[in-house]
């Protein structure tokens, strides 16, 4: 078996790029596709980054390449032998950190059908993008004693393609160990068609990435790899309801869904169904923002577990008390479910989602299992 670069035809918009990239020539043309020719290609990857659609990054391994005339010939790609890996091979310290954050998944996670093909792997610490800090905002209360972060990084030239819930690499000064930080803005950028992405980051005591980040004043330049992350994505198809369950900076990504909704100006018939937890309104990122965003998008659920003379309330109890919708949408083949935050917010999920099933005959576990085969549940817990 041979590792052989191809081009996807049917996303390749035929813009040169790769070609004027390759110094090699092993990419060429005629009027119909891209092709690269397996005889000449080193797998160098340099004409992977600069690709604005991705169509560049496919790897197949076959046991004869295909020549130049078949891929001429291509209106697709052809199909992928059924006992080949999957094409994007993560940096290893990456994969290992998104299979602990996705392990309550209770299985491989799977993408929703309908998302786009996430870019994976385009920098790596030897040969990082470089971004430069463009925005670093605190985004909860002074007087809450957490202090969140808003940090937007621009990377200029340098095509640095990403989607709603994928992750980037920020390894600090110092340090030996990369740290993963979700991406908290759409695919677009902070503003549409910004070449740049925002990251939720919550200052932690003798945290020596959080500080960092926390830290960065307006023109500092931060090394960044990635993006990672191929399955926690979010649907293509406006017609989905997302049921998203989070705490504190776990709110990150689901920023990210709210904001490529809003700009799709809800043209299907979803709607995204927020339960966001934090100890105190002052604690939760983003809460002035989140007051504005139209009900007829997102339905939120606002839970505070340290209110003074309030009763304690949790994710989980609000999920409880809304059981009767949210068993309407378990019921729903077209539902998806996020969860993300701190690891122990999985359990009192999962508790609460098989009380609601217990109480509205639906097989929870069952279900589960289904919706995980399907690409419609994701946890992302650390």
């Amino acid at each position: 078996m041979l590792k052989q670069h191809l081009i996807d035809p049917e996303i390749c918009i035929r813009c040169n790029t790769c070609e004027a990239t390759c110094t090699i020539g092993a990419i060429t043309h005629d009027d119909n596709n891209y092709v690269v020719d397996s005889s000449i290609c080193n797998a160098c990857m340099d004409c992977v980054a600069p690709c604005p659609t991705g169509a560049i990054d496919n790897w197949f391994q076959v046991p004869a390449a295909f020549s130049l005339e078949e891929q001429f010939s291509w209106s697709e790609l052809p199909p992928r032998p059924a006992e080949e890996a999957a094409p994007d091979a993560l940096d290893e310290q990456a994969e290992a950190l998104i299979a602990a954050a996705h392990a309550g998944a209770g299985g491989k996670a799977r993408a929703p059908a309908s998302a786009s093909k996430p870019r994976v792997n385009l920098f790596n610490r030897a040969a990082p993008a470089m971004a430069k800090v463009v925005g670093n905002i605190r985004v909860t209360r002074a007087e809450s004693g957490s202090d969140v972060h808003h940090i937007i990084l621009d990377f200029g030239a340098t095509a640095f393609p990403v989607l709603e819930g994928q992750s980037i690499g920020v390894t600090p000064p110092g340090a030996a160990e990369m740290r993963l930080y979700s991406i908290s803005s759409a695919r677009d950028g902070e503003r549409p068609n910004t070449n740049n992405l925002a990251l939720t980051v919550k200052r932690v005591e003798g945290g020596l990435a959080s500080n960092y980040l926390c830290d960065l004043p307006i023109g500092a330049t931060v090394p960044v790899t990635g993006p990672f992350g191929a399955t926690f994505l979010m649907p293509d198809d406006s017609d989905t309801d997302l049921v998203m369950i989070c705490t504190g900076t776990g709110a990150a990504p689901f920023r990210g869904f709210t904001e490529r909704r809003r700009r799709l100006a809800q043209q299907g018939r979803g709607r995204l169904h927020l339960f966001f937890g934090a100890r105190t309104p002052e604690e939760l990122p983003y809460f002035g923002p989140l007051q504005k965003v139209p009900a007829a998008l997102l339905d939120q659920h606002l839970c505070f577990s340290r209110v003074p003379e309030k009763p304690r309330e949790y994710v989980q109890h609000r999920m409880l008390a809304e059981g009767p919708a949210l068993a309407a949408l378990l019921r729903k083949p077209s539902t998806h479910i996020y969860v993300c935050g701190l690891r122990g917010l999985e359990a009192g999920v999962e508790e609460a989602l098989e009380a609601i099933g217990r109480e509205h005959g639906i097989d929870w576990p069952g279900l589960r299992g289904q919706m995980r085969e399907q690409g419609r549940y994701h946890v992302e817990t650390y």
